[in-house]
């Protein structure tokens, strides 16, 4: 009676041992199958967004020397390359015939001066013999009129002087600007020529540089659309230095500003040219290089920025992303893309401010799949609400 009394209990208390077992593994399970996924929580913010153009640097200034007198170069005074300034020496013409008209004209001029001299006292004794009568009118003005002709000739001579003089000083050959002088084109006893076609030598000024950048008129139409829109905001005048990024990709050290933008549109290239100053008192910046100019285009508020791999593309091109709901699920939302800033991409609709972006373990998760959510940020789990079956579980 005892033995057929306990084996029926034995066997009951068995099975709810191994139904606990079942139902522990199968909770156990579960969680074992949610896998851990990196998020980061979405934030607006205001952001300046830039627009980088390409262009090349020109020099701030260039001139190129020529001869304003003719003659024979007797020689050199400067070294290729090096920094000149303005009125510096450059090259010495012959200069011994200007010296001759030199002479010439100042003889002349004293000739001239002489005669006015003489003749100015003789005007002045006619003009008293008039006032007693003792000469006639006509005597008086033929002396005064021979007055005023010598008073023209010596300043005639006077002009001509002055021009030897400056053909004289043209025969040195001086820089016109501040700058660097590159290499020559003439040697010592080269003939040279006034205002002949090809230059002496070229000074370009490096410090400041220009930097010519072009920019498409659809995209500056879009950006005066969006200013107009007040979907952007103008930056303040701290923010609207221009940076600049050279061929190798790193980025110069020096800040520029934008002196101005063309009015019209390149037929050819469709672009429009925006002209930028910069400092460069090294030197680093020769003309012709190609550059990219990292411009402000305006602020944006409530701007919407996400790592870019945390959004992914169908073959159609709609971009979606994995956002994890309250109850720790994964949920796909589509989303659309308005350009890219650095790594991460400017989201126009789609997201909002503190969705939690999936980042890491994409590969791993489905839409609807339960996941254990790890904050990339602080590098930390985050809290996960405990799920209506695990609560009754226990």
């Amino acid at each position: 009676m005892r033995s057929g009394f306990i084996l029926p209990l034995v066997a009951g208390l068995l099975g709810l041992q191994l139904a606990g077992c079942g139902d522990a593994g199968q909770t156990g399970q579960q969680q074992q199958q949610a896998p851990e996924v990196g998020f980061v929580t979405v934030k607006a913010r205001t952001v300046t967004l830039d627009r980088e153009l390409p262009g090349r640097t020109t020099a701030h200034l260039i001139a190129e020397v020529r001869p304003q007198v003719s003659g024979v170069i007797e020689k050199r005074l400067f070294e290729e390359g090096q920094e000149v300034k303005a009125g510096q020496a450059l090259y010495q013409i012959d200069d011994r015939t200007y010296r001759a008209n030199v002479a010439s004209a100042k003889a002349e001029l004293a000739r001239a001066q002489a005669t006015l001299k003489s003749n100015t006292l003789r005007a002045e004794r006619i003009q008293k013999l008039l006032e007693r009568r003792s000469v006639s009118q006509q005597e008086y003005d033929e002396a005064k009129a021979a007055l005023d002709e010598n008073r023209a000739a010596v300043a005639a001579a006077r002009a001509n002087l002055q021009s030897a003089q400056i053909n004289l000083d043209y025969a040195t050959i001086e820089a016109p600007i501040d700058g660097r002088i590159g290499r020559s084109n003439v040697t010592a006893g080269a003939l040279v020529t006034a205002n002949q076609a090809q230059a002496l030598a070229t000074i370009r000024q490096l410090d400041p540089i220009y930097v010519d950048l072009t920019q498409s008129s659809n995209e500056l139409r879009k950006l005066r659309q969006a200013m107009a829109a007040g979907e952007l905001q103008q930056v303040s005048e701290d923010e609207a230095r221009i940076t600049l990024l050279l061929e190798d990709g790193s980025s110069y050290e020096q800040p520029g500003v934008l002196q101005f933008s063309e009015y019209a549109v390149d037929e050819s290239t469709g672009s429009v040219t925006l002209r930028a100053l910069f400092p460069n008192p090294d030197g680093e910046l020769l003309p012709g290089m190609f550059v990219r100019g990292r411009l402000p285009e305006g602020q944006r508020e409530n701007a919407i920025l996400v790592p870019q791999k945390g959004i992914t593309r169908d073959p159609t091109g709609q971009a979606s992303a994995m956002v994890i709901d309250d109850n720790n699920t994964v949920q796909k939302v589509n989303v659309t893309t308005e350009r890219a800033v650095g790594n991460q991409w400017l989201i126009a609709s789609g997201l909002n401010d503190g969705d939690r972006l999936v980042v890491d373990g994409l590969q791993r998760i489905q839409p609807g799949m339960p996941v254990s959510p790890v904050d990339t940020e602080a590098k930390q789990p985050a809290q996960q609400p405990q799920a209506p079956a695990q609560a009754g579980g226990a």
